[in-house]
This record gives C-alpha cells, structure tokens and sequence, in this order.
C-alpha cells in the first residue's frame, strides 16, 4: 500500500457532497454585516465568531487601510528578525493594560499562541491538568511539549469539574511543577469556565493557572474583559485570547508577569518560525481594542441578545444544554438528522454550522449558534421561527 491510499479511501465526504448534504466550506461571497451570501443566497449569519460585528466596524477597517499604506501588506519576517515594528509593541502595551497584566505577547494567530506559549512553558516531568472539553489548540500545545521534550505528565479532568480537577491534582507531589490549563468559555458548549474554584485549587496544590479567553473577551464581564471581570477580578497567571473573534480581525496575544511572557518569546516555536501578524492585523486590533474599551455598548447588546436567544430557544424545546453565552449550541445527538437541519436552515436563509463526531462525542452532534451584536431583533426572530419551524419536521423538538 502506497501512503496515499488513505486518501484514496476516504470517501465521506464526497458522498455528503453528492447526496446535498456537505456543509463545510462553502465560500462567503458577500458579507453585510449580520448576513452573508452564499450559493447566491443571502442568509443571516448564526455561524460567526466576530461577537461584537467589528470586523464591519468602518473605523476598523480604515485602520487597517491606513496601515497598509505606511507599512506595506507584510512584514516579511519572524518577530526575532525583521517582523517586528512599533505597532506590534504598542499594541502589546494596550493589551498588557486591558488585561492588567505586566506584560503581552502577540503570535500570527490564536492557534500558534496556544501552541507556542504551553509547548514553551511546560516541560519534562511536569504535569498540565487539561479540562477534557479544552480547544484542540490547547491540546495540540500539550503534545507538541510532549512531542519536543518528551514525559510531559498530561492529566485530563472532567468538564468544568472542580471537584474532579481537586481529585486528580491532590494525588501528585506537591513538590512537582504544574499548570492548569482550561478554556474561559467553552467553545462548543457554551458555557463559563468556574474561575474562582480553579484559582482556590491551583493555590492549594501550588499550580500555576492559565485560562484562554477566545471566546470570553469583548462576551462576558461588565466591560467585556472576561471571565476575571465577570468573577470580580479573580486572577489567573496567564491570559490568553485571539483576535479573530470580538476583535474581528487574526492573531493572538498571550498576557502575564513580565519574566514569564519573555522566557515564552524565546522559547515559543511558533512565535520564532513564523513570519509576524501583518500591519493591516494589527492596525485593526488595536482600534477594535479601542472600541470595546470605549463603547461598551456593544458588549451590552450582545449580553443582551445571548439571553433572548437562550430564552428563545429553550422556550421552543430544543437541548441548548450548559449555555449561557452568545454561543448556544442546539443539541441533536445523531449526525445524519444534524446535517439534515443544517439543510434546512440553509434553505431557509440562516447559516449556522454544524459539528459532528469526532469534534464531539458521537450522542452529542449539535448545530452550533453564535450571534453578534450586530445582529437586529427581527433577524433573532426570524431565526428562532425558521428553528422552530424546520425543528419540528425532522422531529428535533
């Protein structure tokens, strides 16, 4: 056998294609704001992770115009070497600040911030303690450490289980080095990490905790800071967040004491072998930082329409399980019947997507829903009528 017949023998998705029932990568045509065309179609857009619609922002994207003309389109260059210009240390500034931090560290994209800082800071012999619905970045970073280094101690908890966290943690050596590593909200289920019962155990057993606020940033917390906010300023050691969701825009940033952001910048792999976030990224970030820290009106009106979706949704019947952010997962639990709504809601004009086994366990398939602040209560209606609607005829609900 030749090492491409695995791909040779991978079929599914070919046959999804021909039964009209494949859903990933259809191209985004046009994009108004809180709908897209797509197929020709224009549909209202439930599937994004741009929460606070700034990547529509005018003043975001003349940011990012403005940049491209006094810098260029790239720079061309590892942060080590040539990429690294003045925009990339004010922004780490602004966001050190934000974040109430000592110090930041910006990567090319969310995924290589994961990737760089835990493969970075973990190493042989110690232990990391990984909530088991973690993104797959968090875990790739685990197994690059492990990859590199080798007996990296990798203990996996239950879900957003501190109970069960306490339990695995109590029985390794006091004495050994270990971080806690956990998601701030949890990207499928929706749900908010348990922050100060984390923080309380990572100080019992001497661990250090780093919590990844992709989806918690510009969401949740009075002034959208996130899950430290929205639990009054219960600290973690290190922060984490991309730019590609309520900053509307790509790239990463990793927040902490001054020591251990530098040792990350010259030790992180992914920081030192990629070429730097272009001009026109970071140009883009720094004024969507701007936004949220001066319009938190936007952050206010997305709070907002989380608790009409959830209320909406659960009203209608469907399994939205643990949600309780603008990411509400509707919960079917068979695959064939989630593509089957996936269609109908794409016939329908809405857009949402759907996730299937192996990205979660095979009883728990789902229509995953996200909402911006951008969107109008008439396209929230309309949504949750279609939902209910085409729901109800496959027996969803």
């Amino acid at each position: 056998m030749d090492i491409f017949q695995k791909c040779r023998d991978f079929t599914e998705a070919r046959d999804a294609q021909r039964r009209g029932l494949y859903p990933f990568f259809i191209p985004i045509e046009e994009s108004r704001g809180g709908r897209v065309v797509m197929k020709g179609k224009e549909l209202i857009m439930i599937g994004s992770n741009n929460y606070l619609g700034l990547s529509w922002d005018r003043r975001v994207m003349e940011a990012s115009i403005n940049a491209i003309k006094k810098f260029g389109t790239s720079c061309s260059g590892s942060r080590f070497a040539n990429g690294t210009l003045a925009l990339h240390e004010d922004l780490e500034v602004k966001l050190a600040r934000f974040t109430g931090k000592k110090s930041a560290l910006c990567f090319t994209t969310g995924y290589q911030t994961n990737l760089g800082a835990i493969s970075a800071l973990v190493g042989r012999n110690e232990h990391i303690l990984t909530d088991r619905y973690n993104h797959a970045s968090i875990m790739d970073g685990i197994f690059l450490a492990s990859g590199m280094k080798g007996s990296v101690k990798i203990h996996r908890y239950f879900h957003n289980d501190p109970e069960n966290l306490e339990s695995v943690i109590s029985r390794l050596p006091i004495d050994e080095p270990k971080i806690i590593v956990t998601d701030g909200v949890f990207s499928m289920e929706g749900d908010i990490v348990k922050l100060p019962e984390l923080r309380k155990i990572a100080d019992r057993y001497n661990a250090a905790l780093y919590i990844d606020e992709a989806h918690a940033i510009g969401v949740i917390g009075d002034t959208g800071r996130g899950c430290e906010e929205y639990y009054n300023n219960i600290c973690s050691d290190l922060v984490m967040c991309t730019f590609s969701k309520s900053f509307g825009s790509l790239g990463g940033f990793i927040a902490g004491d001054e020591e251990i952001i530098d040792y990350i910048k010259h030790f992180a792999r992914p920081l030192i072998f990629s070429a730097s976030m272009p001009p026109a990224t970071i140009a883009s970030v720094t004024k969507a930082l701007e936004i949220i820290e001066t319009e938190p009106e936007h952050v206010k009106r997305l709070q907002q329409i989380a608790g009409k979706m959830i209320n909406g949704f659960k009203s209608l019947g469907f399994n939205i399980g643990v949600a309780e952010t603008p990411i509400i997962p509707l919960i079917i639990g068979h695959n064939e019947k989630t593509f089957l709504f996936w269609k109908a809601l794409f016939e329908n004009g809405v857009y949402a997507n759907p996730v299937i086994s192996p990205a979660v366990p095979p009883d728990r398939s789902l229509i995953r829903t996200s909402f911006m602040a951008i969107h109008t209560d008439e396209e929230l209606d309309k949504v949750l009528e279609i939902s209910g609607r085409e729901a109800r005829k496959l027996g969803i609900i």
